[in-house]
């Protein structure tokens, strides 16, 4: 067994006989130099961005972009645990629905920093002249908005707490917006380039969301005594280019490590295993510089938008399908919804065909017909063992952020939302917390207590899961969406979620 570091690939190298195969960086980790800080650093970051950078320094490329990730909240101090005696180092393994895998050592990350224990360090990289992106993956909720309004939420305590500090008197940042803002506006007084900022979270517009957002913090803050004003400045320098990103990648799980330390005789506090699948769109609007990030396989286009349509509306919608109802009967993973028949059916030919295409523009170079078909595929992978509690965490994050722009789109158009508002009613009766047999399940989520609160009073009011402005706007008064969604929740209340999936398949049927 060796315990993974620098100092170890040679070993790895030397018994590749006597193991499974793993590749290992083909660069000197000791020439990498951070021109990226990543905020963010978790799974879909060190399977998807982290290992395009991997490629491009395996190629030959200059490893002059390698990342300083950084971490922001309590539970990243696992991470830094797991990274920093790895020398950054980690398995990233991608399996393929034969069973097939492909196991990789990722070298890319270069140094990683718990911003609460030196927030000073955090913002010298990001003042650093050769830090030219400053990456993130802060998932959607992080972008501090009203999913309804689109507002920022200035009231949000970290948040409240960096617009109310005074950093030229020594206070030092909390959020991802205070270090950006912060580190920009030292930028500019030392006359240093601006980076570009880089969303890869899943969000319509995520470049677009994170300019508003950051714009509104420095607004804010703008008004403040002690501080110079910076929102112009971050408005007309700074670039903040959208992106679709794509790889089911599920929570790293103690079978994985045990399968890394079995299969590859490697000792990983944290490897990472994906699917084969790996996309990434980028609107190409990067004036510090970048990468080559198309010769390791990205694309680079003019406009995201169809890309970005595509994926949020058909997969991760189509996560959400699954997601509450194979709970509701009973699966644990999302192979075994999308081998259920009648859900894969719900999910294929109801949502995706019938609400969800209807919202996707022309996409250049797709056939949406064998993406749609892919995507089945692609939750069917039984070796990824992805598992439905992920795909219904965080959901007051997701469904509003996802879900509500395809109902509000098939409202407007005068087209049925029946199949929407059975997916909205499944998370409604999920967040009651207890399954049809009578078991327990953890919700997970920012506002858990909230949307508790409102599903415990289905008995009473129909439609009190929807009465929450800031997740559905005014929803709860369009009888075109709430007469299929009281119908549904009541439907999976009392007769539960197969009779609901039956009655919604015949009245799909053709007279």
């Amino acid at each position: 067994m060796i315990t993974l570091s620098s100092a170890t690939l040679g070993h790895l190298t030397a018994r590749a006989h006597q193991a499974a195969e793993v590749s290992v960086p083909g660069y000197d980790l000791a020439s990498r130099r951070v021109g990226i800080v990543h905020f963010g650093v978790g799974g879909f970051h060190r399977a998807h961005q982290a290992l395009y950078l991997d490629r491009l320094f395996n190629a030959g490329h200059s490893p002059d972009w390698a990342v300083c990730g950084v971490g922001l909240m309590p539970g990243d101090i696992t991470m830094r645990d797991a990274l920093v005696p790895q020398d950054g180092l980690y398995t990233l393994v991608s399996t393929s629905a034969d069973g097939s895998r492909e196991a990789r050592i990722i070298g890319s990350i270069a140094e990683y920093l718990y911003a609460p224990e030196d927030p000073e360090a955090v913002l010298a990289r990001l003042t650093a002249p050769e830090v030219r992106i400053v990456s993130l993956t802060v998932t959607e909720g992080g972008y501090n908005y009203n999913p309804s309004t689109g507002e920022f939420q200035a009231e949000t305590p970290a948040v409240a707490a960096d617009l109310a500090a005074d950093f030229a008197a020594g206070e030092t940042p909390r959020t991802m917006f205070g270090f950006l803002v912060e580190a920009l506006r030292r930028r500019r007084a030392a006359g240093t380039a601006p980076f570009t900022v880089l969303s890869c979270d899943n969000v319509r517009g995520n470049g677009e969301l994170a300019k508003r957002m950051l714009l509104a913090y420095a607004r804010i803050k703008d008004r403040s005594a002690h501080a110079e004003p910076m929102a112009d400045w971050i408005r007309d320098s700074v670039a903040f280019p959208n992106t679709m990103v794509d790889r089911i990648t599920p929570v790293t799980a103690e079978e994985d490590r045990a399968m890394v330390r079995e299969g590859y005789g490697i000792d990983d506090a944290w490897p990472v295993v994906c699917e084969d699948f790996l996309q990434w769109v980028i609107e190409d609007d990067f004036p510090a510089g970048r990468p080559a990030f198309e010769e390791a396989g990205a694309q680079l286009v003019a406009e995201i938008e169809p890309y970005e349509l595509m994926k949020l509306r058909l997969l991760n919608c189509s996560h959400q399908a699954i997601a509450y109802l194979g709970l509701l009967l009973g699966h644990t993973y999302a192979h075994e919804a999308v081998a259920d028949e009648q859900l894969a059916q719900f999910t294929r030919r109801l949502y995706m065909d019938k609400e969800g295409t209807p919202t996707v523009p022309e996409v250049p170079g797709v056939d949406l017909e064998s993406y749609k078909d892919q995507l089945m595929e692609r939750f069917g992978n039984a070796h990824v063992r992805d598992t439905l509690a992920r795909l219904a965490a965080e959901s007051s994050d997701r469904i509003p952020t996802w879900l509500v722009p395809v109902i509000r789109e098939n409202l407007a158009a005068g087209r049925d939302v029946s199949v929407s508002a059975a997916i909205v009613a499944s998370w409604a009766r999920y967040a009651e917390g207890t399954g049809e047999n009578g078991e327990q399940w953890p919700v997970v989520d920012r506002l858990r207590e909230r949307v508790m609160a409102a599903a415990a009073k289905h008995e009473e009011d129909v439609l009190a899961f929807l009465r929450d402005r800031e997740l559905f706007g005014d929803l709860a008064e369009r009888p075109a969406f709430t007469e299929p969604y009281a119908k549904a929740l009541v439907t999976l209340r009392e007769q539960g979620a197969r009779a609901l999936l039956g009655e919604l398949l015949r009245e799909a049927r053709p007279r």
